[in-house]
């Protein structure tokens, strides 16, 4: 992954980073969320002296002072090393917050950094020396995305009492118009989204991440991104990956405290065992359906795009936030298909019922005509973000 051309930090650990629709803030704090959750493709991890770096528990969170991970368990060239990880966005954010001069830092064993550097150490305490690991080209999305997700996870759970009232306010027309335009940003940004992750991996790696990713939405999804990176497409479509094993070679990054059974992600990797043993070439048959019209909105035309890609294995909510939120802007964005029209009307999918409760209540679904859609949905995320971004300006 290349480093962005443009960032700026301030003081509060916030990178100002030039992104699609211009500039956006990626916190430290995000940065601490993507080690804790291991968002990153750990197979191909490098310190920068170019020394193998295992982390077998990224440590426990810490939110008060001192080092923000402690009692860390890594290997660094398959020598075992337990100790504290100290985060920045900037190798050289060490020494401005004056950690070697701090007695807090000496048990640190690993400096973590977003953005590249020339330092392959960083000095601590008496001179001591402390590895560095670059996290930018290990990552699975660009900081851009990490930040649009970060902030839909903030919004999950929020009370919407003043986006019914702001937008009551609007007449029908003026509402149409704000959905449509927001809904159409979030269009846009899943196809460069997609295009960037086709770029990356080509046509059918970015099929096989994008779809274990959705599977594991969203307490999951990157211990399945993890899954996508370490057993690729052909492996599953020979059966060489056995979900129990896959399962288990990943304890401790599974996140199953609330997690309904059927997203239960040895579950999922079933499912996806079953889909591509039924569809091996599942990618080939979806770039076959660039024609808007496979993606119709009816419960036939559903059915048949499910068993033609996945042999109907994977059915309701899930499978419609597989077209709308992988299927879709794959085939955009490597065909230059024109679906967004075919996206606004696809079913909502899994998001959450206020979200739906708040357009029903607006009018825009209810009715003969107007059932619970893409587009809608998107467009209220696109207006709560931009008004979250607009406070936090």
């Amino acid at each position: 992954m290349k480093s962005p051309k443009k960032n700026l930090t301030n003081a509060e650990g916030v990178a100002e980073v030039q992104g699609l629709y211009g500039a956006f803030s990626f916190p430290e704090k995000l940065l601490q969320k993507l080690w804790l959750r291991g968002d990153f493709d750990s197979s191909a991890a490098r310190l920068a002296d170019g020394r193998e770096l295992k982390v077998v528990h990224p440590g426990k969170w810490n939110h008060l002072g001192g080092p923000d991970f402690s009692g860390a368990r890594l290997a660094i060239a398959g020598r075992a090393i337990t100790g504290d990880v100290e985060l920045h966005l900037h190798a050289r954010d060490w020494a401005a917050h004056g950690h070697a001069n701090d007695g807090a830092y000496d048990n640190v064993v690993l400096h973590v950094v977003l953005f590249p550097c020339t330092e392959t150490e960083t000095r601590g305490a008496g001179g001591r020396m402390i590895p560095v690991l670059c996290l930018l080209p290990l990552l699975h999305h660009g900081l851009e995305e990490y930040a649009s997700e970060d902030a839909i996870e903030q919004l999950a759970g929020r009370p919407l009492h003043h986006a019914q009232e702001i937008l009551g306010a609007l007449s029908s027309q003026e509402l149409d118009t704000l959905l449509r335009g927001h809904g159409g940003q979030r269009w846009r940004a899943k196809v460069h989204f997609a295009g960037e992750r086709i770029k990356r991996l080509g046509w059918e790696g970015a099929c096989h991440h994008a779809a274990l990713e959705i599977l594991g939405y969203r307490f999951n999804r990157a211990p399945m991104l993890s899954v996508a990176t370490t057993w690729p497409l052909a492996t599953w479509g020979r059966g060489s990956a056995e979900p129990k094993e896959v399962f288990e070679a990943l304890s401790g990054r599974w996140s199953l405290q609330g997690v309904r059974p059927l997203n239960h992600p040895r579950l999922r990797l079933e499912q996806y065992a079953e889909w591509c043993a039924l569809r091996p070439d599942w990618p080939v048959r979806l770039r076959q359906q660039g024609d808007d019209t496979i993606f119709a909105r009816s419960a036939a035309g559903r059915r048949r795009l499910c068993d033609h890609v996945c042999g109907g294995v994977i059915g309701g909510k899930r499978f419609d936030n597989l077209v709308g939120d992988g299927f879709m802007p794959l085939l955009a964005a490597q065909g230059g298909f024109d679906l967004e029209t075919a996206w606004a009307g696809w079913y909502a999918g899994d998001v959450p019922e206020t979200w739906v409760g708040v357009l029903r209540a607006l009018g825009v679904f209810g009715g003969r005509g107007r059932p619970v859609s893409q587009g809608p949905v998107q467009g209220l995320l696109g207006w709560m973000l931009a008004q979250d971004a607009a406070l936090q300006g």
